[in-house]
């Protein structure tokens, strides 16, 4: 189960569950739209691979399954993929 990260790892903008505009890899680092497309187009900035919209799980299950609240914030931010 993905664990909805709360934030994005570039600019730390707040990525709540229900956010259309977040960005993932395989490994769930978290991105927003502005970062993802302008500053890392699209590629994982931690392990190369690609982002994509990340799905968003349902209000009911959130009840019972609720996203994380661990924000990861890379330290130096984000570099453009070359």
């Amino acid at each position: 189960m993905l664990a909805l990260r709360p934030n994005c790892e570039c600019c730390d903008k707040d990525l709540p569950a229900s956010a259309q505009d977040a960005f993932i890899c395989t490994f769930e680092c978290t991105f927003c739209l502005l970062c993802a497309e302008n500053t890392l187009n699209y590629v994982c900035p931690n392990c190369s691979g690609n982002l994509v919209q990340r799905p968003i799980r349902p209000a009911e299950a959130l009840k019972t399954n609720p996203a994380s609240t661990t924000r990861v914030l890379k330290q130096k931010g984000c570099s453009r993929s070359k």
